[in-house]
């Protein structure tokens, strides 16, 4: 077999354990024609999500299975353009949000937040089904359970923000999560124990790629499930909080 057969079969093996850019063919000093032309489509496919707009009814008819009440509210921000520029305006609510809010308190034990982030596709495609595998979960344990919450131009804090005023004990964060070259639909979770307005980074606990081709629904609620556990029995979160989730699928 000659050296280039050879290199060629090796790439081609590792290429199916990764969806990275590895081995890619060249001409000259310049890559080939194919994987430069996947790279620009790649890059298009990632701007497009970071701009494209969430279909909050379409979103809330996928969530009818979940069978909670939706609400709907807003970040401070007025257009996408603001949103991807004044990051601190996605972290507050926009004026009347809080009154919606507030009227839908009471003792829950989590609240679960959706927002577009930076991936309004991601939640479109993977809130819902990572949902209808928790919500279940925690009502066979009994777990209050307030509203389902789709907030618009959102950031991560802002989850933080509607759980205080829902008056939830913890939060789970889904959001859209910074698209890459390979990944345009990559959503994350983040849990908050106690969450406030003031919620900083540490006190968060975060579960990342979640869709197919990275963590599939069923690990991530399985994760997502593990760590509330561990958090209301521990009343932390954050760095303080270690994700035992792996080894429990060990455990008989």
């Amino acid at each position: 077999m000659s050296d280039d057969l050879t290199k060629r079969t090796t790439w081609d093996e590792l290429r199916r354990l990764t969806a990275a850019r590895i081995g890619l063919a060249r001409s000259g000093a310049s890559l080939s024609t194919a994987p430069l032309l996947q790279f620009a489509l790649a890059h298009a496919q990632a701007r497009d999500a970071v701009h494209e707009a969430l279909d909050e009814q379409r979103l809330a008819s996928d969530l009818a299975a979940v069978d909670l009440p939706v609400l709907h509210v807003a970040s401070a921000v007025s257009d996408r353009s603001q949103y991807l520029m004044r990051p601190d305006l996605g972290r507050r609510l926009a004026y009347g949000a809080v009154a919606t809010l507030v009227r839908h308190a009471g003792a829950y034990d989590v609240a679960f937040v959706i927002a577009d982030g930076l991936s309004a596709r991601a939640m479109q495609a993977h809130a819902a089904p990572v949902l209808r595998e928790i919500v279940p979960a925690l009502r066979r344990e009994n777990w209050k359970i307030a509203p389902l919450v789709i907030t618009r131009h959102g950031r991560v804090a802002l989850g933080d923000a509607v759980a205080a005023h829902l008056k939830a004990d913890a939060v789970v964060t889904l959001i859209g999560e910074r698209p890459g070259l390979s990944s345009p639909d990559s959503m994350g979770a983040y849990l908050t124990w106690r969450p406030h307005t003031a919620t900083t980074d540490a006190e968060r606990n975060c579960i990342s790629n979640i869709r197919p081709q990275g963590v599939g629904y069923a690990d991530a609620a399985f994760k997502i499930v593990a760590l509330l556990h561990a958090m209301r029995t521990r009343q932390m979160s954050g760095v303080m909080l270690k994700d035992d989730s792996d080894r429990l699928t060990l455990s008989p």
